[in-house]
């Protein structure tokens, strides 16, 4: 193997925007890829190229008349309450020029690195533009207008044979995933993000466990609000082991949104960065152990873009690549985006302790998730 991990990335993934004001702002991969370009953590021999994905690729899920819709959608063809039945020109995910062929981007960029690691040309790839999670066969939903993850799954499982374990810690719960494979049982879906009691999409609960064949492939470990480090990552950490452990996937893709952080605008968690050092650390873990080390990773949520998006992601690659930041962000950098960032810039790579006060019932959270962590996981204990 050439590299151990590949970095999927070109200026034509930049293309994916629905407004300036919109809170998805693919800004965010850029400001990633060039922290760690300034932080000497990313060669150019790890890069590699994205391509369209075909419309017969991006309807291995998508229906051909969606398909269609987003091309005439894009080109400013479509009846308004056409759109609206795909659900395209919602706030959520406004019609915007092209955006047929700035998706096809994203999805190009997700089975790019499927190739690459599942024809043994790295161990490890990333492709931080996808992830988006919410997209349906036949609908956009939450920013999300093609399901890369899901399309990089059916096309692992046809090209490939491969059983795949899809992993998700966005804070948003993954359905658009979770529904595409709910039946099937050569797919295992498992997502620890925040409950639907006060966060779109509202799904992801423990009774969500597949349907038909695909009956007891589907998990759901939802975190209460103002869930802290220490409880989110024992939720995380137990249910991949042991869910790994009972399906024994060929291959792991991740989706790893960022937005379970303290200062992200649309969730209410209470993460740091330090769940986001240790996210990818166990799953490169379970991916050696389970699946000759083969691990896919899409990037998700995450609407801080300049104070936890480019850090967290950047901690992933660097994770992928047994390498460890810290201390001060790049002065390069910094210097960079300073003036146009809407935050200050985060000085180093770690957060300042006391980002949040702390919680008073913290005891009770992480109680509570502990409790459903159990649940989630006793179909498990009970078969074994």
């Amino acid at each position: 193997m050439k590299n151990d991990s590949v970095f999927v990335y070109s200026s034509d993934l930049l293309g994916y925007k629905f407004s300036e004001t919109h809170p998805f702002n693919q800004l965010r991969v850029q400001l990633a890829y060039e922290l760690l370009r300034d932080s000497g953590c990313l060669e150019d021999e790890q890069i590699i190229k994205p391509r369209q994905a075909t419309d017969e690729e991006i309807m291995l899920i998508h229906d051909p008349g969606y398909v269609e819709a987003v091309k005439q959608a894009g080109k400013g063809q479509l009846n308004r309450e056409i759109a609206l039945n795909y659900g395209l020109g919602t706030e959520d995910t406004p019609i915007f020029p092209n955006m047929h062929e700035a998706s096809s981007w994203i999805v190009g960029a997700t089975l790019t690195a499927v190739d690459h690691v599942m024809e043994g040309k790295s161990k490890h790839a990333l492709s931080l533009s996808g992830g988006l999670h919410h997209g349906f066969r036949g609908k956009a939903s939450g920013f999300c207008i093609y399901n890369d993850s899901s399309i990089a799954i059916e096309y692992m499982k046809r090209k490939y044979k491969a059983r795949v374990l899809y992993v998700d810690t966005d804070a948003h719960h993954g359905d658009g995933v979770q529904w595409a494979f709910y039946d099937d049982p050569d797919v295992c879906t498992l997502s620890i993000h925040e409950t639907g009691r006060y966060l779109f999409p509202g799904t992801g609960s423990i009774h969500e466990k597949g349907a038909g064949k695909g009956y007891g492939f589907s998990f759901n470990v939802p975190v209460d609000a103002f869930t802290e480090d220490e409880s989110f990552l024992e939720c995380y950490e137990k249910s991949l082991w042991e869910v790994a452990e009972f399906f024994k996937p060929d291959v792991i893709i991740t989706q790893n949104g960022v937005d379970a952080h303290y200062y992200d605008p649309l969730t209410h968690l209470s993460v740091t960065m330090k769940t986001y050092t240790e996210i990818p650390r166990i799953a490169k873990k379970v991916a050696e152990k389970y699946c000759g080390g083969r691990w896919i990773a899409t990037g998700g949520g995450g609407y801080d873009i300049w104070r936890v998006v480019p850090r967290a992601w950047s901690y992933l690659w660097c994770v992928m690549n047994d390498q460890a930041p810290s201390g001060q962000i790049a002065e390069n950098w910094l210097k960079r985006w300073t003036s146009e960032a809407k935050h200050p810039l985060p000085p180093t790579w770690e957060d300042e302790s006391g980002i949040y006060k702390p919680i008073p019932r913290k005891e009770e959270i992480t109680s509570k998730n502990r409790a459903t962590l159990e649940k989630c996981l006793y179909s498990i204990k009970k078969s074994s």
